[in-house]
């Protein structure tokens, strides 16, 4: 029974690598294979239990080069305590201290490459280099891959591509019953008689929102906007320039923060249509995905994961990178499609979906690129 070792900063972020560790972790387990996480705190034990590993609590978040030389050691002895078959890990700096461990240990390491990270600083592109060193390197997207290819000059050999899955169980459109939407409808205080433009994402500039905001300032049909997700303390001050953007504009538009939300089905089923302005590429984007799995349009800018989760014309709109005045004429687009049409969006979608980005496709292919390197393994 191999087992398998995960190694991230925290499972508390709720965000796309802590999901996708404990999907794969369930993943492993179904195998018939053990789960083992490791993580920075105790309080991640019961979620990790929950996806069927066991948790180890170790800091492996705070770039520490002086007390690095112990945790490496501490993490090899581990992989022999645990008698860890292979080590997976999905964060740059837990990767420094999982590749020497596992070197230490005999063990092959396989890294996940979750975005196209900036190298903003004199080596940080050395530093980021690091999830290009896995015996097998796992690419998000087609456009991650080549940015890997590209930027580091890997060998395509290694490179293996395997796009983040949709969980098609939760996102599914007959399973979202209307009193689901209705509570968010009322909790939100969402006027009956307006289309619904949704924006979903931390409160981070990188999302758009302010792109959307000067898009939507050209469009004569009122909606209501929501922008759904929340974002930290150090955020506080975009909040406050989205909110001073908001008042300066000349709009009829019912523009609302929804905080975060725990139904976001629901959430998607109350749009009339999605958008991800994203500014920078995309590793993949999940909004997209899961958006069109529950039959709702989505209109983004046309770069990173974007140009392979969307059907420009079929399944939503794609539109020039920072482009307002194109976003607005998609959303007037979007705005003013009957019925029928958007059923056939919706249906693109769904079947782009289905075909491309299923949560099973994602476990299945992580699991076959384990075997390649556990030949032994059923």
């Amino acid at each position: 029974m191999p087992t398998v070792l995960q190694v991230l900063p925290s499972l508390g972020g709720g965000g796309g690598v802590e999901r996708e560790t404990l999907y794969i972790s369930r993943a492993i387990a179904a195998a018939g294979w053990r789960s083992v996480i490791l993580s920075g705190g105790v309080a991640d034990r019961e979620v990790a239990t929950d996806a069927g590993a066991h948790h180890v609590a170790l800091s492996v978040a705070r770039r520490d080069p002086m007390r690095a030389p112990s945790t490496i050691g501490r993490l090899a002895r581990l992989i022999g305590e645990e008698d860890v078959d292979l080590v997976h890990a999905r964060s740059r700096w837990p990767a420094w201290l999982a590749y020497y461990a596992a070197r230490r240990a005999g063990r092959p390491f396989i890294t996940t490459f979750h975005g196209a990270y900036s190298a903003g600083w004199p080596g940080k592109r050395r530093y980021n280099a690091i999830m290009t060193r896995g015996d097998r390197v796992i690419a998000v997207s087609t456009f991650i891959a080549r940015h890997i290819a590209e930027t580091y000059a890997v060998e395509p050999g290694r490179i293996r591509t395997i796009p983040r899955g949709v969980d098609l169980a939760e996102f599914d459109p007959s399973r979202v019953a209307p009193d689901r939407v209705g509570a968010l409808r009322d909790a939100w205080r969402v006027p009956d008689e307006l289309p619904v433009v949704m924006l979903p994402g931390r409160l981070t500039a990188l999302k758009g929102h302010l792109a959307l905001l000067d898009a939507l300032a050209r469009i004569e049909k009122s909606v209501c906007c929501l922008f759904v997700g929340t974002g930290d303390a150090n955020r506080a001050g975009y909040r406050a320039r989205i909110e001073q953007r908001i008042a300066a504009l000349d709009t009829t538009h019912d523009i609302r923060f929804t905080g975060p939300c725990g139904d976001m089905p629901a959430a998607y089923t109350l749009a009339d249509v999605v958008v991800s302005p994203s500014l920078r590429p995309e590793a993949f984007g999940r909004v997209p995905a899961e958006a069109q799995a529950m039959g709702r349009p989505v209109i983004a800018f046309a770069h990173g994961g974007a140009l392979e989760t969307v059907l420009d014309g079929e399944s939503g709109w794609l539109v020039p990178p920072g482009d307002t005045g194109a976003l607005a004429d998609a959303l007037r687009e979007a705005l003013g499609a009957g019925a029928a049409e958007r059923e056939r969006m919706a249906a693109a979608g769904q079947a782009h979906v289905r075909c491309n980005f299923t949560l099973d496709g994602m476990c299945s292919a992580t699991l076959d690129v384990y075997r390649e390197l556990l030949p032994a393994t059923s």
